[in-house]
């Protein structure tokens, strides 16, 4: 479990650094008409943590959120991380395998954070690179706000 949850902090750390600092406008960026918006992806992942919180209490649903405001969103999205992660730290019995857990909503959100920070790039508005095996990263540390980052490069 503590791999699985240290996942879930990383999965915090990194896609509070890909959307931190994000003009709402570019929360609606796309690069063409097919594609997904950073608002479109991070509901998406939003709706992962809620199938994961789920598919571990027992009751497995799935719905599609149209996305919210960009800070709305991103409140959405932390809240639902955490709500996982507070059910995973609760010892309560997993209705779910951690390998499958970590395999389909967590791999998939984890993806998604880099498509973010990639379409932050294309939209001219890049994050900071980081050596993130420095990173100071706690199992339970879920929320919006992370430690600052302890070696960024350009």
């Amino acid at each position: 479990m503590s791999l699985l949850r240290h996942t879930l902090a990383t999965l915090a750390y990194r896609a509070g650094k890909a959307t931190r600092d994000l003009p709402e406008e570019l929360a609606e960026f796309r690069i063409d008409d097919r594609s997904r918006t950073p608002a479109e992806i991070l509901a998406h992942m939003g709706d992962l943590l809620d199938w994961a919180y789920a598919m571990a209490s027992g009751v497995p649903s799935w719905h599609n959120s149209k996305p919210l405001a960009w800070p709305r969103e991103m409140e959405r999205f932390f809240a639902a991380l955490k709500k996982f992660d507070d059910y995973l730290a609760s010892g309560a019995p997993l209705h779910a395998t951690e390998e499958r857990l970590f395999q389909g909503p967590v791999a998939d959100a984890l993806t998604h954070t880099g498509q973010i920070a990639m379409l932050r790039r294309l939209a001219g508005r890049p994050m900071k690179g980081e050596n993130y095996f420095k990173a100071h990263i706690q199992v339970g540390v879920v929320g919006v706000d992370q430690p600052a980052p302890r070696l960024e490069f350009e």
